[in-house]
């Protein structure tokens, strides 16, 4: 499997689109998707930097192995408990931190949605 191939199931386990990492990285979309289609070279230093944007030390993305995640159709509907001993814990992790964050969309969206209540009351 190739880099590219691993930043991209990592990245969309996490739930982050190409935009957001583009974003991070100082990139254009376009431009991060040559990435992850393996038509741009990595640096050791955009490495580095990736492995900051998705949360995990630059050995794990190396070592990733999609297939322990994904199945051949979709991601694995069964969770964390369908793995075993090291990929057990960063597939938990992969799985809390995609519920944090789907938790903060959650929340931002109420917020807005308030707004946007309060704001048709008062006109």
């Amino acid at each position: 499997m190739l880099i590219g191939d691993k930043i991209k199931s990592i990245r969309e386990l996490k739930n982050y689109t190409q935009e957001y990492i583009a974003d991070q990285l100082g990139i254009t979309q376009a431009g991060y998707s040559k990435i992850e289609k393996g038509k741009t070279s990595l640096s050791l230093e955009k490495l580095q930097q990736l492995a900051l944007i998705l949360e995990m030390p630059l050995e794990n993305i190396i070592r990733f192995e999609s297939h322990r995640y994904f199945n051949q159709e979709s991601i694995i509907v069964k969770g964390p408990s369908s793995c075993s001993g090291k990929n057990f814990e960063l597939v938990t992790r992969l799985y809390e931190e995609k519920i944090a964050l789907l938790e903060r969309l959650l929340c931002k969206t109420d917020q807005e949605l308030q707004f946007y209540k309060e704001k048709r009351c008062c006109n």
